[in-house]
């Protein structure tokens, strides 16, 4: 393949989100990551490996995760800020 037809690091900066997005975008992708491993352990001890039954466990417990990380996310990080020194 020639070099030439590649994207280039600019290419992927211009599909970057702005900067005040993160505040969705990591409670976002902290309760995808955070149900679908918690759903699948849950899943395996109780039924093995079914994954219906773990897809379908994990498509009700996010819509509950990630309001509950919006909600969350700010109280815990002013607890963490009392508990650990920023220098």
């Amino acid at each position: 393949m020639n070099s030439a037809n590649l994207p280039s690091l600019r290419d992927f900066d211009r599909l970057k989100l702005p900067a005040r997005a993160a505040s969705l975008v990591l409670p976002l992708l902290l309760s995808l990551l955070m149900t679908c491993l918690v759903s699948l352990v849950s899943t395996l001890m109780s039924d093995g490996l079914a994954v219906g039954v773990w897809l379908r466990s994990w498509a009700v417990s996010w819509p509950i995760a990630f309001p509950t990380l919006l909600l969350v996310l700010p109280i815990v990080r002013r607890i963490t800020s009392v508990l650990v020194r920023t220098a």
